[in-house]
């Protein structure tokens, strides 16, 4: 046929999509098959078995076939049969086919008549067949058995339309011959996709069993029902011959004699029965991969160039070469300074866009997590003036002093200094925590050889734990220097003077930025979390934060404001994750235990992470709403705090009082611009500086360079499978442009008058079939009665 081309082409397809499933890809190549469909007991097994010449499929009454067969016929000098589950083992028992079809079937169905769009992958290499790839479909049933759910009508529709709505697939619609033509399930569902009638065949079984008197020549000669590939007859051994073991060459034979026989079919005969069945499936199979050359080739080679860069350096790969594993050894190093530096310095090409990570994690610890923490810890009002009162007391002893020491300021701001270590400390467990993240995100590039990966990672974090401890012991030393002098001539210090003038009042509320001005300092989208489900529940709402009040509107256009909550006497305070909720929540309410909203004495309000709520709190300190204190009051506090001090006294602890709380906002923003300095410095920046120069020699001194750049193996079977499916998308393209030029296409058959299918397929529900077939007509005049 001039088709020598097509037939090494199948063969070589079905190497590629091995080649791709065995690193669990697809081969996404759309390759022309044939679907089988038909109802139950129509004869589609047995015209499958008169192909490859053999029994191998399961027979019995009732579903027999529940899950799809992939069936590829391959040309072969020898014989035998494999399955893609169990693809080592060879069967060249084809009773043992069927019984492997009949285990993995129940396998997945059960035994009890269930069915599954899972398909089965058979390959039969035969001398006696051509290279097909045929798949044997459920066949159409109507009411449920066994396990069958009552649907089971419209599962198996859905399945067998999975397989034929494919455009590369050609259909071969199987009908018994004593059965109204007309009400043909398989020739319904081809029309629905295929409406043109471009790649449907109608298969007409049975002819033998037909009533005595009748027969179907009018459908087989294409004028009683036409369809535009026409029909063929074929005929299938029975049940009895099957059970008796009748060979498939003699029943091939018993074929052919019978259409030689039959006065209605011996006129056609040379186009009816299994052989020319095949050959013409053969000769539209290969028309229809003609067809679909262009698009299969533009497939392969748009999978040939995203392979090309990949392969680019397996091409020349030599695992032994000493050469190589220096030169990979040393790109790979580079490549991670240069991944680790851009996820520090933020310079990356490739930009994270679901979560924070690297610098930008870090700059937010610095500048909102750790001010966020020495707010909390310098706020405990009650506490801090009790504090005081016991220093001035414990300065003046038996007497009576007359002035406000300063002996007491002192004491006090070293005691409020020493509390600044430990949210540093925790500042830079946080940093710490952070590189080491990105140390591990960096060194995933190196995950082909896992030896050099660990022991990067290794040296890496050994260096950074080592650097903690120096970064530590600074900053350690800058609080011990803070706390050594008491810098009472600094310019931004308030001096004895003004601290006697401010108002109780006044220092009451923190004075911060732009206090005047209405500043937006956030906008954004919260939940909030505690209304009732009867005044609507949680709800979503817009807020806007601003350096006097918090508003919340219907949506981010800001036109419907739902209410507006000013800031005096508001506080923060934590609320546990609901045991339902994903949420991560957080409360305001009033100090004066006033109502917050409504009826709550206070708001929760949800945000989706607690990188979200540590944001919003760290906004909320900005507009001066700062965190409740937690503390609990021990019973000598509650006591002292029962009876009010002497005028003077008061008088004092408010001096001292504005005096602490001016000192220490100069520490805090001394340490607050300190620290991210010292850190990068100590920290980050020599982190930086050891990958550049020094991380080589420490691999290099940690174990020799043979057992660093040992490949995993799954690297190797990567490598192994990337190349073989670039050499396979290569022969695969030469030999498409062979067959473009050897094959002969055959036009296609022009339209028919199907009407009749149009009409029938409009029904969704058929009438049962006539006890007399419609598709008959009399033989012999003289047999009728």
């Amino acid at each position: 046929m001039g088709n020598r081309g097509m037939e090494e082409l199948i063969p070589l397809v079905n190497k590629l999509q091995d080649a791709f499933s065995s690193i669990g890809q697809s081969c996404h190549l759309d390759l022309p098959q044939i679907a089988v469909v038909g109802g139950q007991s129509a004869g589609k097994s047995s015209v499958l078995e008169n192909f490859v010449g053999r029994d191998f499929l399961p027979r019995g009454s009732g579903i027999v076939t529940r899950r799809p067969l992939i069936l590829q016929l391959i040309f072969s000098k020898t014989e035998h049969a494999e399955f893609l589950h169990c693809k080592s083992k060879k069967f060249t028992d084809f009773d043992e086919v069927r019984q492997e079809i009949e285990a993995e079937t129940d396998r997945v169905t059960g035994t009890n008549k269930g069915i599954s769009p899972v398909p089965i992958n058979l390959r039969v290499y035969s001398p006696h067949v051509l290279n097909l790839t045929l798949i044997d479909l459920p066949g159409i049933t109507k009411v449920p058995v066994g396990d069958q759910p009552p649907d089971i009508e419209y599962q198996i529709k859905d399945m067998i339309l999975q397989f034929i709505s494919r455009e590369s697939s050609l259909i071969l619609a199987v009908t018994p011959a004593n059965m109204d033509l007309a009400n043909s399930d398989a020739l319904k569902l081809a029309k629905e996709v295929d409406p043109q009638g471009l790649r449907t065949i109608g298969v007409i079984t049975k002819l033998d069993l037909m009533d005595e008197g009748t027969d179907a020549r009018d459908v087989l000669e294409n004028k009683l029902l036409p369809l535009r590939r026409g029909y063929i007859g074929v005929v299938n051994r029975s049940q009895k011959d099957i059970e008796g073991k009748k060979d498939i060459r003699a029943a091939l034979a018993a074929e052919r004699k019978f259409f030689l026989s039959h006065p209605a079919y011996r006129h056609m005969a040379d186009r009816m029965g299994t052989p020319h069945l095949q050959k013409t499936l053969n000769q539209q199979l290969t028309n229809h991969i003609r067809e679909s050359l262009p698009a299969l080739r533009s497939k392969l080679q748009s999978q040939l160039l995203s392979l090309e860069k990949e392969v680019e350096e397996y091409k020349n790969f030599r695992p032994d070469d000493p050469t190589r594993k220096t030169k990979a050894l040393l790109q790979m190093v580079q490549q991670f300074g240069v991944d680790f530096e851009k996820r520090i310095e933020g310079s990356g090409d490739q930009v994270d866009t679901l979560e924070l990570s690297g610098g930008a994690r870090i700059n937010r610890i610095f500048h909102e997590r750790f001010p966020f923490e020495l707010v909390k810890m310098e706020f405990d009002e009650k506490d801090l003036r009790r504090e005081i009162s016991y220093a001035i007391k414990n300065i003046h002893g038996v007497r009576t002093g007359l002035f406000t020491p300063d002996l007491a300021f002192e004491a006090i701001v070293k005691k409020q200094v020493v509390k600044l270590k430990e949210p540093c400390l925790k500042c830079v467990d946080l940093v710490i925590q952070e590189l080491i993240n990105t140390v591990r995100q960096c060194t995933s590039k190196l995950s082909s050889y896992p030896r050099l990966r660990e022991e990067t990672e290794r040296i890496v974090t050994t260096y950074i734990r080592e650097r903690e401890g120096r970064t530590k012991d600074q900053i350690l030393l800058l609080i011990d220097i803070e706390q050594s002098y008491i810098n009472t001539n600094h310019e931004d210090f308030i001096g004895f003077a003004n601290a006697q003038q401010r108002s109780t009042q006044l220092n009451k509320k923190r004075a911060i930025p732009n206090q005047g001005e209405i500043l937006v300092i956030r906008r954004g989208w919260l939940t909030i979390n505690n209304i009732s489900l009867m005044k609507g529940g949680s709800k979503e709402y817009w807020f806007v934060l601003t350096a006097e009040s918090l508003s919340w509107y219907k949506d981010e256009e800001e036109k419907e404001k739902k209410y507006m909550l000013p800031l005096d006497n508001l506080k923060i305070r934590d609320v546990e994750k609901g045991f339902m909720s994903n949420k991560h929540v957080f409360a305001i309410f009033n100090t004066e235990q006033r109502n917050v909203y409504k009826d709550l004495r206070q708001i929760e309000l949800a945000c989706d992470s607690q990188e979200d709520v540590d944001s919003w709190k760290a906004s909320f300190l900005r507009a001066g709403v700062y965190p409740e204190k937690d503390q609990a009051e021990n019973e000598d506090g509650a006591q002292e705090n029962t009876f009010s001090m002497d005028p003077q006294l008061e008088r004092q602890v408010e001096t001292i009082r504005n005096l602490v709380d001016s000192y220490v906002a100069i520490i805090n923003k001394s340490i607050r611009d300190l620290m991210p300095k010292t850190i990068m410095h100590l920290m980050i920046n020599n982190t930086k500086a050891f990958i550049h120069h020094e991380l080589l020699a420490y691999l290099y001194s940690s174990a020799d360079q043979s057992s660093l750049m040992e490949e995993s193996a799954d690297q190797a079977q990567r490598r192994d499978d990337m190349l073989r499916m670039y050499h396979a998308l290569k022969e695969a393209l030469n030999i498409i442009g062979d067959i473009s030029t050897s094959t002969v296409s055959t036009p296609v058959p022009p339209p028919v008058d199907d009407t009749w299918l149009q009409s029938a397929s409009s029904h969704r529900r058929p009438p049962a079939a006539p006890s007399r077939p419609t598709i008959i007509r009399p033989a012999e005049p003289s047999l009728l009665d």
